[in-house]
């Protein structure tokens, strides 16, 4: 369900992640999801920020690559030896 968060809670958040304060230390004292706060530094610095939802993507898919290398690779050997 969307909740409506004020402008000052909105600004306070921002103002503690950009000066040092931990996005995910940020959520959870505020209540807010940190895909939230990522949107909106995203949208207030103009520059595209990476989401931890798509790291998280990229790096499951980076896994899933090695294992599948990994699978080759032991395939090609097995298959040299036969």
């Amino acid at each position: 369900m969307y909740k409506q968060i004020p402008k000052e809670i909105r600004d306070e958040v921002l103002t503690k992640a950009r000066t040092g304060g931990r996005v995910l230390e940020l959520a959870e004292q505020y209540g807010i999801s940190t895909k939230t706060i990522y949107g909106w530094l995203a949208q207030d610095s103009g520059e595209e920020v990476i989401s931890v939802l798509k790291y998280n993507k990229l790096k499951r898919e980076n896994q899933e690559l090695k294992r599948l290398l990994g699978e080759i690779t032991l395939e090609m050997s097995l298959g040299k030896k036969n």
